[in-house]
């Protein structure tokens, strides 16, 4: 298993197929949005934001909703100095955590 680390993608140009993997710390899906979920996962370098398309979550709900510790592989998309990932696949990788709390922000 290789993720990159959320520093690591920052250096990378738009279109580079990434995997990435943090702490979930906030998962979003604004009424706004057309069914897309917005999650943000946390490493020890900084944060990356993911988008999950709605074909996507019908696929992987349970990964998305339940993971504390998820693995994403997807396509890196940047407009100046923002950007995001967006998801290909989702992993739960919670296990790895134990008994550690990681509470996300879950808005909906």
């Amino acid at each position: 298993m290789r993720f990159s680390a959320a520093g690591e993608i920052r250096l990378l140009p738009s279109g580079s197929r990434v995997r990435a993997a943090g702490i979930v710390t906030g998962r979003q899906r604004p009424s706004t949005a057309s069914g897309t979920v917005f999650v943000t996962l946390e490493d020890e370098t900084g944060y990356v934001n993911v988008i999950v398309w709605p074909h996507l979550i019908e696929s992987q709900r349970r990964e998305l909703l339940g993971a504390r510790l998820m693995g994403v592989e997807g396509v890196l998309e940047r407009e100046g100095e923002v950007m995001h990932l967006v998801a290909r696949r989702l992993t739960d990788h919670s296990a790895l955590l134990g008994r550690l709390a990681t509470p996300s922000r879950d808005f909906h």
